[in-house]
């Protein structure tokens, strides 16, 4: 008898099967994982770093978005534990040639599912749920009618009342600035909360990364950026809340002056321009309320970016190196770059007298595998850090996000996966829909 297998269901089984004998090979790090359904491929829209919230969960249900192989939004559910998706195609199209258009997810306190997608400089787009736990989305709708025709960069995060912040950078590159909004969901309604939180004065912006702690204290870490051009990224910057966004703090506890601006920002880590310094990563919050911040730059006096970890002891801000790369490569340009790396995400939990880190990444050096750097004791040693392959097949432009929601609540770490391609500046590599899944790193 003869079997006859398109390329799609072939590339999709080789897939599985690599990733089943990657958790066979490897004794530390096992990985477990769950397709959901084919999935747009020629950029990397579904698979960029700044999606913050491509999966998340509520109680015991798990969410997932991302644009099919016609450019129409889905959303996904299902039950925890399970491997069975419910998925259902929106009435919605992104600009999928556009790896910025991404989508982002939200669920408030009252289980309705918040969605904002497509948008690069563009009028706010966003819907909910027409009832809790529902897959079906509303028509679109305004928040605050104010600042919402040059959105992007969407993201939602929720407090632990059920109330959600929205996040996102109104104008354009290198001339943008970062607006918050406050859903509360006994009166149902948006209100801004910072119409300009950190301010580029029309000669730069911010290119930032936002986390909240299990107190609602909400951590904001960013780099400067001064033109579209990806070189022109310097220095690390941190400013904090304890009251949903209204006043802010360095970490000194010494209170910012709004707008936070060049002169008055925090500089946490000092990188110059032209360092290959990376924008819009990943930071963490561990249980004792110390800061982690993921990032990539090269040193002065090497061609080669490295993988860096910058943290507060709780007394000062310090960094290390976490990857030992040996190829070079140059940041430059506007747009979506074509990068032989990925940003980096991390997760970070305490366990008994130890900090673990966990620094999920994507390396061309490797393959283009998933990656994880982890560092099992960062007291006793913050530069031993030891990398495990996550799969055995390259993954293309694929880079990490994961439902930080449930790490949060649980420390379990779901991974989006799918393999993508990009490329630079906006442009567009024929890859044939690939299967969307999510990976479940087993500890």
């Amino acid at each position: 008898m003869e079997i006859n297998l398109n390329k799609t269901i072939f590339v999709h089984l080789l897939f599985i099967y690599g990733c089943f004998l990657q958790s066979c090979i490897n004794n530390k790090v096992k990985t477990e994982l769950s397709e959901v359904a084919l999935g747009y491929s020629s950029t990397s829209v579904n698979t960029t770093s700044f999606r913050n919230s491509s999966v998340t969960t509520f109680g015991d249900t798990q969410y997932i978005a991302y644009y099919d192989s016609d450019e129409y939004m889905v959303i996904g559910k299902r039950k925890l534990g399970e491997n069975v998706w419910q998925t259902l195609r929106s009435d919605y199209k992104g600009r999928c040639r556009d790896a910025h258009d991404v989508v982002s997810l939200g669920v408030d306190g009252d289980g309705y599912l918040h969605v904002s997608f497509d948008q690069h400089a563009q009028k706010l787009k966003y819907c909910v749920s027409v009832a809790p736990g529902s897959l079906e989305l509303s028509e679109l709708k305004s928040m605050t009618d104010t600042l919402e025709n040059s959105v992007t960069y969407p993201e939602f995060h929720r407090l632990s009342n059920g109330d959600m912040l929205f996040i996102y950078r109104d104008g354009s590159s290198g001339n943008g600035n970062m607006v918050i909004n406050l859903y509360d969901t006994v009166n149902k309604k948006w209100n801004m909360i910072q119409s300009n939180l950190i301010d580029g004065e029309g000669e730069r912006n911010a290119y930032w990364q936002m986390c909240i702690d299990n107190n609602d204290v909400v951590h904001v870490s960013w780099t400067w950026r001064e033109s579209p051009k990806v070189e022109t990224n310097h220095d690390i910057c941190y400013a904090k809340s304890y009251d949903k966004g209204k006043t802010w703090f360095n970490s000194k506890e010494e209170q910012y002056v709004l707008p936070i601006n060049i002169s008055n920002a925090e500089i946490v880590c000092d990188v110059p321009q032209n360092s290959e310094l990376i924008n819009q990563t990943c930071m963490a919050v561990d249980s004792k309320g110390f800061v982690y911040i993921a990032t990539y730059w090269r040193n002065a006096d090497s061609t080669v970016p490295q993988y860096r970890l910058i943290w507060n002891d709780g007394n000062v801000w310090r960094n290390t190196q976490v990857s030992n790369r040996t190829q070079p490569f140059t940041l430059s340009g506007g747009g979506t770059k074509k990068i032989p790396v990925s940003r980096p995400k991390i997760a970070v939990e305490n366990v008994k007298d130890k900090t673990i880190v966990y620094y999920i990444c994507r390396d061309e050096e490797y393959q283009n595998k998933a990656l994880l750097y982890l560092n099992e004791n960062m007291e006793s040693d913050f530069s031993k850090w030891e990398k495990y392959e996550m799969t055995l097949f390259e993954l293309g432009a694929w880079e990490p996000s994961y439902d930080y929601q449930l790490w949060k609540e649980k420390q379990l770490l779901h991974i989006f996966v799918q393999k993508t391609a990009q490329g630079d500046h906006e442009t567009v590599s024929e890859l044939e829909p690939q299967m969307v899944y999510l990976m479940q790193v087993l500890k």
